[in-house]
């Protein structure tokens, strides 16, 4: 870890924060996207003041998710963060706004809960709460028996299942996702951003700095169960979301699968799966942001998310239509966008490790340009037939500069991958490497390890 800051802080707890290859991409997702968003939010008449507050608060504590090098810390920071983003839907959201916030906080709380009670027990075996400290230390995995059931792997498959349950509803995986299309539909355009762009990330972000390092053999007993609940994800979502009428649904649902194959790649635990799956996680966060942008943009003239009241919008607005075009390929996974390199990526490391569910997966691949696609044509292609649509203007000025940055990350990422990938190289290896070697200290690693 580098550029780690220290102080004693209340009741014996440390403050530590620091940043290794894995967490400064996502430092840097979370501060390229907020002035976007703020930017994007130029539309907001109702209390600006306290809605900036929120999103600034938001950001400080989505950067301490990532920063933390403190059991405590993080727990802080990843429960902290549910309040303006609750606050953000409820207030500034759709029509049912308090259902969904009421939702949204609840499922994720309660998830929470679990990983509290996890932390507990750690600093009782290990003594300490300090992440890097925690990440070498081995957990109990003999095996046990809880009320009459033989749980192997023992008390690190116990703890790896208390994390799982929070961050899988952080992620979301199925079938914990349903808050996420209602917080979606319900929050305002920039709520919706932040939450694809950044929230969801902080789920997958867990996967890597907690449950892959400090529970090995948990995780790997586990693998297969992580596996099965990522394809029906991916699958399942898909077909949903062909079924959306509203198109912040669509989107929505579009993420849940997106976030399969993250969590699928992540436990395939190997560089291309992991280095895969980061690389998801960043270009979602820009593909998926702007797509929500790009709702947003027709909803503030026309304010309706119906997919059937639009039609035709090529005629009227083709800057728009380029724009959505790109980032709908990207969603995709069309080659040169950097929608295609994660997917791809994580395919290899999944193959690698379960034929099977790869190539269930890599269905969910011509699913998601059925929805994209077919939204796509919907709204944008045909003739201009509604009356409602005659009057409406191309993006202005501004919407065009918040959308520019997207753009160019899209299309870098897309052809130069190394960029990323060089950054987040060693860091994975090392995780991949202590990975393997915790299993086969464990004797369960023996056909892992021949298979490479």
């Amino acid at each position: 870890f580098q550029m780690v800051e220290e102080a004693e802080w209340l009741l014996g707890l440390q403050y530590k924060m620091g940043v290794d290859g894995i967490s400064i991409l996502f430092v840097m997702l979370t501060t390229f996207m907020m002035p976007l968003v703020i930017a994007a939010s130029w539309g907001v008449k109702t209390r600006v003041k306290e809605y900036m507050i929120a999103f600034l608060l938001l950001e400080t504590l989505m950067l301490g998710v990532f920063m933390a090098l403190d059991l405590v810390l993080f727990y802080l920071f990843f429960e902290a963060g549910l309040i303006p983003m609750f606050l953000i839907i409820g207030i500034w959201g759709g029509s049912d706004r308090v259902y969904a916030s009421f939702k949204f906080f609840l499922y994720t709380f309660l998830g929470s809960v679990l990983m509290l009670i996890a932390m507990i027990a750690m600093f009782a075996q290990a003594g300490t709460t300090d992440i890097p400290t925690l990440m070498i230390h081995e957990f109990d995995f003999a095996d046990m028996n809880v009320l009459g059931i033989h749980v192997v792997g023992g008390m690190q498959t116990l703890m790896f299942l208390a994390f799982f349950a929070s961050f899988a509803v952080k992620m979301p995986m199925w079938p914990v996702h349903t808050w996420l299309p209602d917080a979606h539909v319900q929050a305002p355009t920039a709520g919706s951003v932040v939450l694809a762009a950044i929230l969801l990330k902080m789920g997958g972000y867990g996967f890597l700095r907690f449950s892959l390092p400090m529970f090995p053999v948990g995780s790997e007993v586990m693998t297969n169960f992580v596996f099965v609940l990522s394809a029906i994800a991916i699958v399942y979502t898909s077909l949903v979301a062909l079924v959306q009428e509203d198109m912040k649904k669509l989107i929505a649902y579009s993420s849940v699968a997106h976030m399969g194959y993250v969590t699928m790649g992540i436990f395939a635990a190997n560089q291309q799966g992991i280095d895969g799956a980061i690389f998801q996680m960043l270009s979602h966060g820009f593909i998926s942001g702007a797509l929500f942008l790009c709702v947003g943009v027709i909803y503030d003239r026309m304010h309706t998310r119906e997919i059937d009241a639009y039609g035709g919008l090529v005629n009227r607005m083709p800057a728009y239509a380029a724009i959505f075009m790109l980032f709908t390929m990207a969603n995709v996974g069309l080659p040169g966008t950097s929608g295609f390199v994660g997917e791809f990526l994580t395919l290899v490391g999944i193959f690698k490790v379960n034929t099977w569910v790869a190539l269930f997966a890599t269905s969910g691949v011509i699913l998601s340009a059925a929805y994209a696609l077919w939204l796509y044509r919907r709204v944008v292609m045909g003739d201009l037939i509604k009356e409602s649509l005659r009057s409406i203007t191309d993006m202005s000025f501004r919407e065009r500069v918040v959308f520019a940055p997207l753009v160019v990350m899209t299309i870098l990422l897309g052809v130069y991958p190394a960029l990323v990938l060089d950054l987040i190289g060693p860091s994975v290896e090392a995780l991949v490497s202590n990975y393997q070697t915790a299993l086969l200290d464990a004797g369960r690693g023996t056909q892992i390890a021949a298979s490479h």
